[in-house]
């Protein structure tokens, strides 16, 4: 696998070699080996999820504040999403920069999203499938979200993908507080 940091500290895209022929294609899309190799992170998968949107769903910005941190290891399997990676950090030097990264099934690319950062994604294409390696389990009382359509996190969120379709959040998102509501709180990762 080849890994390129993402303009972020702690975040990196992950392409791995697409093997294609008329049966579809295989690709090795997680290794835990290369992970701590590349990055120095040692990620130890806890929990998988997955989960399947429809065009124009927004999921996201969610984070964990788990001790030690919750790091994300994020591919589309469907489908096509625009993955996005926030600096929620209050004493970051990129607090509040978004970064995106396109990730669809035939791409081989996946997100690494380490410790401390917001996390979301748009789902261009209808039955967009995501599959999500945690380093900690759920916890209820560790989990946050941000609005994802606040206008202080700056997220160009590629609505112009949708053409005429809207947007669809979950109750759950669209509620969240703001980034000015979540550090008033106290609430947002070191």
């Amino acid at each position: 696998m080849e890994f390129t940091p993402l303009g972020i500290d702690g975040a990196w895209v992950a392409t791995s070699k697409l093997h294609a022929d008329e049966r579809g294609n295989f690709r090795e899309w997680f290794k835990r080996s290369e992970i701590r190799e590349k990055t120095g992170i040692d990620f130890q998968v806890e929990q998988s999820n997955v989960s399947s949107s429809n065009r124009g769903v927004i999921r996201g910005i969610h984070y964990s504040l788990v001790k030690g941190g919750q790091s994300k290891w994020v591919t589309c399997v469907n489908g096509r999403i625009i993955d996005f990676v926030v600096d929620i950090r209050p004493n970051s030097p990129t607090f509040l920069k978004s970064e995106a990264v396109e990730l669809s099934e035939d791409g081989a690319r996946a997100v690494f999203v380490g410790p401390g950062l917001g996390h979301g994604f748009f789902a261009v294409e209808d039955s967009s499938t995501v599959s999500y390696l945690l380093s900690s389990p759920y916890s209820p009382e560790n989990e946050f979200e941000i609005n994802p359509l606040d206008s202080k996190l700056r997220i160009d969120w590629r609505l112009d993908l949708l053409g005429t379709a809207g947007i669809i959040l979950s109750p759950k998102d669209a509620g969240a507080p703001s980034m000015d509501d979540r550090l008033a709180e106290g609430r947002l990762p070191n």
